[in-house]
């Protein structure tokens, strides 16, 4: 994937080049740059940076990786938080900028980044999420390179909490109507009774029916569904629901053969006649979304944070199944709305639930119009959730 954000610890990761955030003088105490120093090789690693002496904030160079698991440790001198006065956020930008110059330079196919400034330098850690993600997004829309953001723990990765917020309300409002909705109307003729007092209104406890006339309080709390829940609850069934829902002329008188293809029950349709009038795969209402938009191959599946070769296989392979974040990927990347996207998902055999968190932030991200597939990724990442891509 060409950029993905991982919990790990930055000494342990695979990539050709490992981002230091070093100290600008040739020396390291603690935080991720102590732990890159020891991990690589304190001596034979200070022996190299004393060789390059001071690095300006905002800049960056290039060391052997000696004893880690990498070719190359890019060192880059972070800026120290100041309030916002002092240039910090052109610095953090620049170090993005300039890491990302010189693994281009060195050949890399893969590159490997903390979380730059955001430890004992202090960088507000949504800022510097922003900042990181805008660089490095903007660099995979011209160049073809794996990106890897390496936070140690939840502590280190933060989004805005405006928009924090708002997803989780979005969350908890969905989840909650869709449990209610469960709660009342999943196979029960009448709501629950909250209390003892309501039950007594419901039942007759000497008798063993319930009443000819069910008591108005069977109907307190079932409000009518809307128009609207009615047509969402629709489209959450899928675009294959419309073939069995939709007025039909009656069918032609045949005559009956023991070969003919039976009638599906109740569409006055054999399963010959259905079968001929499936619609389109997802690879083919892919492609010809792509073509209506008049956009690139290359577009799309940097858009959807796909490789060249997944995006290849799709195209190529009629028969080719995406895995879910795949499919949903390609939808934000085509920007599609919540009907398009829930009609391609089907067409590969995917449904959004309510009842699962990773949708319901789709669901968020699409109404709200936020296509960024980088920005959507760190909200899934906030929320413990897969992230979209190959």
């Amino acid at each position: 994937m060409p950029f993905t954000i991982i919990r790990n610890d930055i000494t342990k990761v695979r990539a050709d080049a490992i981002v230091n955030t070093a100290n600008p003088e040739p020396r390291y105490a603690s935080g991720t740059d102590g732990a890159i120093y020891r991990a690589a090789g304190a001596e034979q690693l200070l022996a190299e940076r004393k060789k390059i002496g001071h690095i300006e904030v905002g800049e960056a160079v290039v060391t052997d990786a000696f004893f880690l698991p990498a070719k190359y440790i890019i060192h880059t001198a972070g800026p120290v938080w100041d309030g916002g006065n002092n240039n910090e956020f052109e610095s953090l930008a620049a170090c993005y900028r300039k890491c990302l110059f010189l693994a281009k330079m060195l050949k890399c196919g893969s590159i490997a980044f903390p979380l730059i400034s955001t430890g004992v330098y202090g960088f507000p850690k949504d800022r510097a999420l922003s900042i990181a993600t805008k660089e490095i997004s903007e660099f995979l829309e011209e160049e073809d390179m794996e990106v890897i953001l390496v936070v140690f723990d939840r502590t280190a990765f933060r989004l805005s909490a405006d928009l924090a917020e708002n997803v989780e309300q979005y969350i908890d409002d969905h989840m909650v109507s869709e449990i209610r909705e469960e709660e009342y109307s999943a196979g029960r003729p009448y709501p629950r009774p909250q209390n003892m007092r309501e039950a007594g209104a419901f039942y007759d406890y000497g008798k063993e029916a319930l009443p000819s006339a069910p008591h108005p309080a069977f109907y307190s709390n079932a409000a009518p569904e809307s128009p609207k829940k009615a047509k969402e609850k629709r489209r959450r069934k899928g675009f294959l629901s419309d073939l069995f829902e939709k007025e039909r002329p009656e069918a032609p008188a045949m005559e009956a053969e023991e070969c003919a293809a039976p009638e599906v029950y109740g569409t006055g349709k054999s399963l010959d006649d259905i079968m001929a009038h499936v619609g389109e795969s997802f690879q083919e209402m892919l492609l010809r979304m792509i073509d209506e938009r008049k956009l690139a191959d290359t577009t799309v599946y940097k858009k959807a944070n796909l490789d060249r070769k997944l995006f290849s296989k799709i195209r190529c392979n009629s028969d080719y199944a995406p895995k879910k974040k795949t499919a949903v990927a390609l939808a934000i990347a085509l920007q599609l709305n919540l009907d398009e996207t829930v009609d391609l998902l089907a067409r590969a055999g995917y449904a959004l639930s309510p009842g699962s968190r990773f949708d319901l932030i789709i669901e968020y991200c699409i109404e709200n119009r936020i296509y960024d597939i980088h920005k959507i990724n760190n909200i899934l990442f906030n929320f413990n959730q897969p992230t979209l891509g190959c």
